[in-house]
């Protein structure tokens, strides 16, 4: 899953990719700079702790990666 995300300081996309059957799990942020995650539980901790739906110029498009990266984490707690 790749998700993009249009932050207020950027002309580029914030983006998240989800890629479990290759173990990557990476961001990039509005600076281009970016993180990569051992897990999706790890890279939804870094975004919850690190990014505000203030920073975003869509707060529906950041609740609903939320919710998608919630829907990822509960699969992978019960091994589907």
């Amino acid at each position: 899953m790749e998700y993009n995300l249009y932050s207020k300081d950027s002309a580029y996309p914030c983006e998240v990719t989800i890629d479990d059957e290759n173990g990557r799990y990476m961001i990039r942020k509005a600076d281009t700079s970016g993180e990569v995650f051992n897990s999706v539980e790890d890279l939804t901790t870094w975004i919850r702790g690190n990014w505000k739906e203030e920073d975003f110029r869509s707060r529906k498009q950041y609740h609903y990666l939320l919710e998608v990266l919630e829907e990822m984490e509960s699969r992978a707690d019960t091994g589907q």
